[in-house]
């Protein structure tokens, strides 16, 4: 009862919100639209939106139907998108989502690597989400998700890609820059610069500075990995890096590298996929060169 350009057309209309962008965006006319969706609602028996205006709002049956939308679409896309590379001679298409400004430039450094490994196999990047990257995992936006935030779900499988030191950078010239290692009182009087993420996902404050009951005097966002180094590099703020990370970048910069805390701040990368794909033979071997490229380059 229920067909694929069904689901595309209510995507679209909670997408755009009115029905002329609506059929814009599926390059049909308003009519023709207006039509299609007079035709479901009357095989469903149920309305499917109410207007408000020029607006177009859901109902319940409406978002339900949204709901099995965002559901199924991006599993036929991703079965398309496979049957297809299987058409042209290729083994499949993985879709790796990157949910950390670390983890993309990681990912930079090995899957040179793993593509050459791996000729038959497609690969795209998705690091700009619409949803959180668990979301995009249960719900087929990608195939494989690298991050360094383990967060059980059902039906989801983690693997260590590599473990990590991080660390703290200052300017050479930095009044911190003589300590062989930071403490929470120290940091707590210094602008942090940081990735724009939320607060809850800085292991610097969760792991640091929180268990000591302390601040950063103050929280920057950067977008730019580049521009926070350079930011550093001028005294403007301290920032938290891998260690691994930091030495590449900091071959032009002469920034100060530190040590947090007594015992060092570590963290894992991991690659979380669903469970029912563990064993897929491209996923594994992506595994295995991402491993052997942390190994290799002091991750």
């Amino acid at each position: 009862m229920i067909e694929h350009s069904h689901l595309k057309i209510i995507q679209a209309l909670h997408a755009n919100g009115t029905l002329t962008e609506a059929a814009n965006a599926l390059c049909l006319s308003q009519p023709a639209l207006s039509h299609q969706i007079s035709y479901l609602e009357k095989k469903l028996g149920v309305a499917l939106w109410e207007r408000e205006g020029r607006s177009l709002r859901l109902t319940q049956a409406g978002k339900l139907l949204l709901e099995a939308a965002n559901q199924v679409l991006p599993v036929l896309a991703q079965a398309e998108q496979t049957l297809q590379a299987y058409g042209e001679g290729r083994q499949g298409i993985l879709r790796i989502g990157v949910e950390c400004y670390p983890c993309f430039e990681w990912l930079t450094g090995m899957i040179g690597q793993y593509m050459r490994q791996m000729p038959d196999i497609d690969v795209d990047i998705v690091q700009k989400f619409q949803f959180s990257g668990l979301e995009g995992l249960l719900n087929h936006h990608i195939d494989v998700l690298i991050t360094p935030d383990l967060v059980r779900k059902d039906n989801i499988e983690y693997e260590i890609l590599a473990e990590y030191q991080l660390v703290l950078l200052t300017a050479a010239d930095h009044p911190l820059a003589g300590l062989q290692q930071i403490t929470p009182e120290l940091l707590s009087k210094e602008t942090l610069l940081t990735f724009p993420v939320p607060l809850e996902r800085l292991d610097i404050l969760t792991h640091f500075l929180t268990p000591a009951h302390l601040e950063p005097e103050k929280l920057k966002p950067i977008e730019s990995l580049e521009i926070m180094l350079q930011m550093t590099a001028l005294s403007r703020g301290v920032c938290i890096l891998p260690e691994w990370l930091a030495d590449i970048k900091n071959k032009d910069l002469n920034l100060k590298k530190i040590q947090i805390g007594d015992q060092g701040l570590f963290q894992k990368l991991y690659l979380a996929m669903r469970e029912a794909d563990k064993a897929i033979p491209y996923i594994r071997e992506f595994i295995v060169v991402g491993r052997e490229s942390a190994k290799n380059s002091s991750v």
